[in-house]
């Protein structure tokens, strides 16, 4: 009897010493809760004991991130909860801007634009250019206005823009007015055979028409055209010379000529190969050949109409 209450004392303090099992209790996704003690577990879920001595299966997906965190603690459970714990994204961090100073382009001095352009070879190139034009303009306004070229090139070049602008405004002289039509014929003076000559006329009797280039018997009169009375541009050209434009003549104008008196040439022109703004080109025989020479119509001072035997 004694040796069973010896046995009996043992066993109640061996069964007060042994450790109370306390089971756990995890959070699902759906708020539900589940608690147990832990039986087995595998890349699937996990199998709990419940406090009512049942068993319930748990998929890793269904615990919430608590639970999930609360079982990798484990460290046999760690490596299958891992891939469901969410990381949370990380923080940024506060990196303060630095605004460094930067080297800028040192503003040129104000100054007006003439000096600008002067301060500049460009600058310097394009006022040339500015200029020539300039001069050039008053020696086209020149021959437009019927004006001294070397009037008004010289007011252009003391006086760039304005100059040519005035000359420009001028009206044309009243003595090339009349370049764009015909010239006035001058009245023919008759002379009765036997009487006295009228002041100023011939000594010789007969019917003659006084204001006319003397010509050759049997050839018509010379027609002269002086600069003064005629404005000599392309119009005129194309409006009182419209039969030497072509290669072939008229008969009645066949044997006539153009004498051009230039400033430092005279040319006898069989034909007018072409015509440019400023100058014309005319066919001359030399030298037993044809041959092209150019005229400007500023140099012109004299045209002359007549029979190439005159």
């Amino acid at each position: 009897m004694q040796k069973l209450g010896w046995i009996i004392l043992s066993l109640g303090l061996c069964g007060g010493l042994a450790p109370v099992t306390r089971a756990d209790t995890f959070q699902l996704t759906d708020g539900a809760s589940v608690s147990g003690d832990i039986v087995l577990f595998n890349e699937a879920g996990i199998t709990l004991r419940t406090p009512t001595d049942s068993y319930t299966n748990v998929v890793w997906p269904k615990f919430s991130q608590d639970s999930l965190k609360q079982l990798a603690q484990n460290p046999k459970i760690k490596p299958l909860v891992e891939a469901f714990i969410e990381t949370p994204p990380a923080r940024p961090r506060n990196t303060e801007i630095q605004i460094q100073d930067v080297s800028r382009l040192a503003l040129p001095p104000k100054e007006s634009l003439f000096a600008a352009l002067l301060s500049s070879s460009v600058g310097f190139v394009t006022l040339l250019l500015i200029y020539a034009a300039n001069v050039y303009a008053g020696y086209e306004i020149a021959i437009v206005r019927a004006r001294p070229i070397g009037l008004v090139m010289g007011v252009a070049a003391v006086l760039p823009i304005l100059g040519p602008i005035i000359f420009l405004c001028l009206p044309i002289p009243q003595e090339a007015a009349s370049a764009e039509g015909q010239a006035p014929l001058e009245q023919p003076t008759f002379v009765v055979p036997g009487g006295a000559p009228a002041a100023g006329g011939p000594a010789t009797g007969g019917i003659h028409v006084a204001g006319a280039a003397a010509a050759a018997p049997g050839h018509p009169e010379a027609q002269i055209f002086q600069r003064g009375q005629f404005m000599f541009n392309r119009r005129f050209f194309e409006t009182k010379f419209a039969g030497f434009f072509s290669v072939v003549r008229r008969p009645a104008e066949k044997d006539l000529v153009l004498v051009i008196k230039a400033a430092r040439t005279q040319v006898v022109a069989q034909r007018i190969t072409r015509i440019a703004t400023n100058e014309a080109y005319f066919e001359v025989i030399q030298g037993g050949g044809r041959q092209e020479v150019m005229v400007p119509f500023a140099d012109i001072q004299e045209i002359q109409l007549k029979h190439k035997d005159a």
